[in-house]
Order: structure tokens, then C-alpha cells, then sequence
């Protein structure tokens, strides 16, 4: 009897090509038998090349599932089931009497060893140890070979995708596009290490993995995991209405040997957290910094900034949070050892953003923006809230990126929802939820799922209605500027000590400046602004900046470059005779090298992008000395 891996239900009361019809569309033998498909080393989905992420959770999905059974070919099949006198059993009958035994059971009874190798008449067969020739005495043959006459626990694949199916003595590696079981010496190993070395072998590096993990926590799947690592390429794709043509890189060659071994190095010394240990700088949990508005604060903060630092001029410097090892200590190395402060914007507003700020501002006496931003995602957007699904537990969005869901997701979710009368079963439901988390999906209608306009965009980041719209800037642009901008709130409450301060108005000197996140803060904080100096290379960003300025009447001057190298020492004097100096340096290197997101080009402060901010430091060391000296 030739059972066909795809076709035929061996597995549940469905067929692998109704449980995975993706897989099945990219496999290249589509018409195997279970024999065919498995090898001594696992299963071999013969798949075609360039996977995308999507297809990967897929794979991820298929492997979850069946990784429970993969131990069952250690030992060679013995026939244990004698052919009865009618000389035949029906597959399906075969596993429900499986089904009705105990887990452990299953495990030594799983019938692809009963059923892939016999010939007519059929006999029975596994693995069960010799001196246990009667393994199963329960079954007995059944004469009706009419599956649909069967009955048997057809919930028993959706309870096996649900479990945590991590063999603690296994992993798996992505070879060309080839997936297979791979038995390592890793019975020491912890689940951590053990995930670490899934994905190692994916091809993902140690440390993305690891920000992955400590971004994700403990609890993490697997396909969190590799959906958090993988959301660079999508973040970079050039349109962003098709994230699934972006392709992760799959591990070739040895690079996986590689890994495995320079991943056993890093298990000797038995520290899980090995890659952060040179790191004096750590992140908080929870990441509210100096303090929030909306959270109190256990004891009296205090910190001590060194007297060199001392302003005016104030400086201000942002980036991301979840930075490569050791980038926020050099960064608070060069900016006069000042301890960084780290917030999530999860705490003023209904999206996370994960950012770090090293300043020299006072830490008394903030106070929020009002009225208070909603903080909720019901309460951003109250017309999602009748559309809402009992079993979508997401109150706030996640870090808002450059990059939106594509139309082909969203009818896949659509497709997958509509499948089933009331919720949805916990496989559909994981499977859409990992999908509106990544990308910020909020529900629109009955089954629908839609990613968030540019408008709500702005309105979540703090920014006026229409910031960003028009002026011949395209929506494609409009999700870049904003994917890259300050959470208004955010910075507006750290800036709020400034109004006192300043009460005749302020000259800022913004770097980087965006489309003008701390010159929204300043002013919605009622802060008058004199003169701002702006560097910015975008020539969209510049045009978004102009347009808000002459739209509010600010009554000041502001002055645009380019390029930041053209503000080198005479032309910072010239600038600083003019109006007497700054009171605020403001700004964030550009974080495309540092942030987690971005797998290909993630080089830290050495990267094209994110080597601006020693630019940064440059200028606030020339203020400085021009202000300095002219005291």
C-alpha cells in the first residue's frame, strides 16, 4: 500500500494539503509517498529555493507539528501485527485505536511506520522493541477500508500544532531549500540555547537571535521569533505593499556547521546571556526611564551629570533602544557618560517605541501634553472597537515601522477567518494574530483586517492631521517619514522642563531633523521658536518641515541644510554671532544601521547611516567651544 504524503489522510481527518496548502504549492513532489519524503534525517519537503518569510512560518508550522514524532525511525520496523482473517485494516481505523491509547502510546505506535512499507494483503508495522511483540493487542483488524465511515479525533492535529513540540535533544537547519531533522549532542542544553541554535541554523546571526529572544521574552514561539528577525527585510522592501516578495536569506553550504560550532563555544561557559556580558548598560523593564506621567514611580530619582555637560546649551539625542551590543555605551562614552534614558512610548500613546535618549535636561517638573493622547487601540480608533474579535487580546499596536501589511495578507486573513463558524480554531487564531502584530493590522469590518492609514499614522505619533499629506509627497513616502520619526509625546514630556526656562522663546539647532518631531513637541508645548537651524538630507522631509512652519505662522527663521558636513566650524560661528548661540541641540542619528529590524545592514555605529551621529557629537563640541569662548 502507497500512502501519499499530501493526499491521503494519514495525519488527521484532513490531508497535509489541506492543512498546509502553501507548502503543498511549492513542493516539487507533490505526488510523493510518505516513504519518499522521509529520510534518516527527517522529513524532506522538497521545496523550491528563495522562501518567503511567510512560506518560512509555514515550514516553522509543519515542523512544529510533526516534531513529536520524529524520534520513531531510531530503530528498524518489525512486523508486530499478523494479517487477520479477512487480510485487510483501513488506514484511518488503524489511527483512530492509536488515538485512543495514551500520549506515550502514540508515540511508540504513530502510524507512518505502520503503514508505508506493506504489501497486499496489509500488515501493520513499527518500532516497538522486540521484546515487546504484542505492542498494540488493542487493535484489531477492521474490514471497512471506507474512511469516511471512520470516526476518530479529528481535533487532534489543531492540539498538536497548539503544543510546544521543542524536543529537547533536537534542531533543526534550512539547507538550500531543504529542511531537515538534525540530531545534535545538545541534551545539555537548555530550551534557550536550543532555540538559539534553531535559529542559528536557520541562518539567522547569534546576536539578532538573541535581541530577538530578550525583545520577545522567554515565552516566545518560535515563530515570533523568526517573524521578529525576519521584519528587517520587510522593513526594507522598496514597496511596501508587497512585504511577502521580500526574501530572508537561507542558510547554504556549511555557514550552518559553522554557526552550530561557534554556537557549542559559546555554551561552554554556560552564561545564556554570554553576548551581553562586556555590556555595562542594561535596558529597564519596566522602559520608563526618569518616569512616566501614567506610571508612579517607586522612589526619588536622581542622577549626576558631570560639569562639563552642563547646559545651556541643552542637547538632546535619540535612537533606538534595541541597539547592537555595545553601541548606547559608546554612545554615552562619547556623550560625556550621561546614563541614558530609556522609554516606550507604549506609556503616552496606543503604539510601542522602544527609544533611548541621552540629555542634560532637568528630570523635574514635567509635565504631559494635553489633553492625553488615547492609549488604547479601541480608544485611537473607536470604529475598530465594534469590529474587535473576543479572541484578539491586543490593547496596544507595536513599534510603528516603515513598511504596512499587503492587500494579498490581509485576504489571506480574510480567507482564514471566514473558514469557520464562530472563532476560529487556536492555529487560525495564532496565525492571524502573529500576522496583525507584525504589522499593526487593526480590524476594519466583519472578518477584516486592514493595516493603519498614513492619518492615523500621524495621529498615534503625536503629529497634526495632514502633517505629511500632500505637496506632491506619495503615500510610499509618507510611511518612511513617519516609520522614522520622534513619537511627539514622548519627547514633548522630556522637553517640558524647557518652557520655563525659555519663556521668551528658544534657537534651536535640530539635527537630522526629520519631518520635524521636536519642532511639533516645542511648539505644541508653547514654546516659541526664534530661529531653528535644520539638517535634514531628505528633500521630502525638508518640504514637510517648510509646509508645517508656514502653516503654524511660526514668527522665526528657519534655516535648512542638506548636508550636515556644511555645518563645519566658521559656518556654525557665523550662525551662532547672528542670533547669539543655541539653547538646543536636538536630534538622532539615522538608526537604519541599529535598529533590530534590520537584519542585512544592522553594523552598528560603524554603518553608513548611523556613523552620523559621531557628526553629532562634532557639532555639540563645536557649540560648545564657539558659545564658550564668546561668554
Amino acid at each position: 500500500m502507497k500512502v501519499s504524503f499530501w493526499e491521503d489522510r494519514w495525519i488527521a481527518q484532513r490531508t497535509l494539503k489541506q492543512f498546509f496548502p502553501d507548502l503543498y504549492t511549492l513542493s516539487l513532489q507533490q505526488n510523493a509517498t510518505v516513504a519518499e519524503m522521509w529520510t534518516r534525517q527527517g522529513w524532506n519537503l522538497h521545496l523550491r529555493s528563495n522562501l518567503n518569510d511567510w512560506e518560512m512560518g509555514n515550514i516553522v508550522a509543519f515542523h512544529d507539528t510533526m516534531a513529536q514524532f520524529s524520534n520513531l525511525t531510531r530503530k528498524e520496523d518489525k512486523v508486530v501485527w499478523k494479517i487477520g482473517s479477512k487480510g485487510v485494516f483501513s488506514v484511518k481505523s488503524a489511527y483512530k485505536d492509536l488515538n485512543q491509547s495514551n500520549s506515550n502510546d502514540r508515540m511508540e505506535l504513530w502510524p507512518w511506520q505502520m503503514i508505508w512499507r506493506p504489501k497486499i494483503p496489509y500488515k501493520a508495522i513499527d518500532d516497538s522493541p522486540e521484546e515487546q511483540p504484542s505492542a498494540s493487542p488493542h487493535l484489531e483488524p477492521c474490514i471497512n477500508s471506507d474512511d469516511s465511515s471512520s470516526e476518530y479525533n479529528e481535533n487532534f492535529l489543531d492540539d498538536v500544532y497548539e503544543e510546544d513540540s521543542w524536543s529537547s535533544d533536537s534542531d533543526y537547519c534550512t539547507n538550500s531549500a531543504k529542511q531537515c531533522y538534525v540530531k545534535e549532542e545538545s541534551s545539555s542544553l537548555s530550551e534557550k540555547e536550543q532555540t538559539i541554535l534553531f535559529l542559528a541554523n536557520m541562518g539567522y546571526p547569534l546576536e539578532e537571535v538573541s535581541i530577538a529572544m530578550e525583545r520577545c521574552g522567554p515565552e516566545a514561539s518560535l515563530a515570533e521569533l523568526t517573524d521578529f528577525i525576519c521584519a528587517a527585510q520587510m522593513a526594507r522592501a522598496e514597496d511596501p505593499y508587497l512585504p511577502e516578495d521580500v526574501k530572508p536569506k537561507l542558510n547554504h553550504g556549511s555557514g550552518g556547521y559553522k554557526k552550530r560550532k561557534m554556537f557549542n563555544q559559546l555554551c561552554k561557559s554556560k552564561k545564556p546571556r554570554a553576548i551581553f556580558d562586556e555590556e555595562t548598560i542594561r535596558l529597564p523593564k519596566p522602559m520608563i526611564g526618569f518616569g512616566v506621567p501614567t506610571e508612579s514611580v517607586p522612589a526619588i530619582v536622581r542622577r549626576t551629570i558631570p560639569e562639563q555637560a552642563f547646559g545651556p546649551p541643552f542637547f538632546y539625542y535619540e535612537n533606538v533602544a534595541l541597539a547592537p551590543k555595545g553601541v548606547w555605551d559608546t554612545i554615552s562614552r562619547f556623550l560625556y557618560d550621561i546614563e541614558p534614558e530609556f522609554v516606550d512610548s507604549k506609556y503616552f500613546c496606543a503604539t510601542a517605541r522602544k527609544r533611548g535618549y541621552i540629555h542634560n535636561l532637568p528630570i523635574e517638573n514635567r509635565f504631559p501634553l494635553l489633553p492625553l493622547p488615547p492609549r488604547t487601540i479601541n480608544e485611537a480608533l473607536p470604529l475598530t472597537k465594534k469590529w474587535w474579535p473576543s479572541w484578539d487580546p491586543r490593547t496596544k499596536l507595536n513599534c510603528l515601522q516603515t513598511a504596512i501589511g499587503s492587500a494579498r495578507l490581509t485576504d489571506r486573513i480574510r480567507k482564514a477567518v471566514e473558514a469557520f463558524d464562530g472563532e476560529p480554531p487556536m492555529r487560525v487564531q495564532k496565525f492571524v494574530l502573529d500576522q496583525c502584530r507584525k504589522w499593526n493590522l487593526v480590524w476594519v469590518g466583519r472578518n477584516k483586517v486592514a493595516p493603519l492609514e498614513p492619518d492615523e499614522f500621524e495621529m498615534l505619533l503625536g503629529f497634526p492631521k495632514n502633517h505629511t499629506r500632500g505637496g506632491g509627497i506619495s503615500r510610499t513616502d509618507r510611511y518612511k517619514s513617519l516609520g522614522n520619526s520622534f513619537q511627539v509625546d514622548t519627547v514633548a514630556y522630556h522637553l517640558s522642563v524647557l518652557k520655563d526656562m525659555f519663556p521668551n522663546g528658544m534657537n534651536v539647532l535640530s539635527l537630522f531633523s526629520g519631518i520635524g518631531g521636536a519642532e511639533v513637541a516645542l511648539y505644541r508645548l508653547g514654546i516659541q521658536l526664534n530661529n531653528v537651524v535644520s539638517v535634514e538630507k531628505s528633500e521630502v522631509n525638508r518640504n514637510i518641515v517648510r509646509s508645517w512652519w508656514e502653516q503654524t505662522n511660526q514668527r522665526g527663521n528657519l534655516i535648512d541644510f542638506d548636508d550636515v558636513q556644511q555645518l563645519n566650524g566658521d559656518r556654525l560661528e557665523q550662525l551662532i554671532d547672528s542670533f547669539g548661540g543655541f539653547d538646543l541641540l536636538i536630534g538622532g542619528s539615522p538608526c537604519n544601521n541599529l535598529a533590530g529590524s534590520n537584519r542585512v545592514s544592522r553594523d552598528g555605529l560603524e554603518g553608513k547611516e548611523s556613523s552620523l551621529f559621531y557628526d553629532y557629537v562634532r557639532i555639540l563640541d563645536l557649540v560648545k567651544s564657539i558659545m564658550s569662548r564668546q561668554r
